[in-house]
């Protein structure tokens, strides 16, 4: 599935999670870094309004598909992908870690989010070596002085892997720029997903997400911030239909 925006063309190129771990385990061993993006209708929302975003979303090296209608909407354009969310990618990638025996940090949120998260991480899993946490503070520019000194922690402690929990655009441009920075260190944008490792938010339950309907108990849930942001999204649907149409009719 391909999302254009202006004169981006973002693929969502691992369909799946068994070439998604596949990769990330070739570039474990290699000693090569990477960064992972979850594409979702928030982001495509962002990526429409931000031309400087789209520029690095599209020079992101994975893209998978974090929510479904990314995956209704690949369907549709005749290109199957699996549901990838992000927040449900944490355990299995630091499981993954663990057995590649790779060191990892987790960097957003807060400090005692992270700490939480932390925890968590290592009573699941055997093995796992979390030898970096940081909480950047508020106003945090992924661009600035700040985030190079970060890039340059992870550098120099030799993580292979980090969750970023920033929230879109700053998480896929702190990865972007650690590319070139910290090229050892693979970057996963995961949003919320470490705040849900230690219980500062909540996930709806299992039966809501199986129905697909996640996204109108989050909005109950903060009806202030969320109502609006989904409002967006569901406008945007009858265009991205269209491009996904028009995909499938190419073929």
């Amino acid at each position: 599935m391909q999302f254009t925006f202006s004169d981006q063309v973002l693929r969502v190129n691992y369909p799946d999670r068994d070439s998604l771990f596949a990769a990330i385990c070739d570039h474990f061993r290699a000693g090569q870094g990477f960064s992972l993006a979850t594409i979702n209708l928030d982001h495509l929302v962002k990526l429409g309004d931000d031309p400087s975003f789209a520029r690095v979303y599209a020079a992101q090296d994975m893209i998978i598909a974090d929510g479904r209608p990314i995956v209704w909407l690949s369907r549709l354009a005749g290109r199957r992908v699996e549901l990838l969310p992000g927040s449900d990618m944490v355990r299995p990638l630091a499981k993954l870690a663990a057995e590649c025996g790779v060191k990892v940090a987790l960097v957003g949120s807060t400090e005692v989010a992270l700490n939480d998260a932390k925890r968590a991480l290592e009573e699941e899993t055997p093995g796992l070596q979390v030898v970096l946490c940081h909480a950047p503070p508020l106003g945090f520019d992924p661009n600035g002085d700040g985030a190079a000194a970060v890039l340059s922690q992870l550098d120099e402690a030799d993580v292979q892997l980090c969750f970023l929990a920033l929230g879109a655009p700053k998480q896929e441009t702190l990865a972007l720029r650690g590319r070139k920075l910290a090229p050892k260190v693979g970057f996963a944008s995961i949003g919320a997903g470490l705040d849900f490792l230690g219980g500062h938010q909540t996930r709806a339950p299992r039966p809501v997400r199986a129905l697909a309907l996640e996204w109108v108990w989050r909005a109950l849930s903060n009806p202030v911030r969320l109502i609006p942001r989904y409002a967006r999204c569901l406008a945007i649907l009858p265009g991205q239909i269209i491009q996904a149409r028009r995909l499938r009719n190419q073929d």
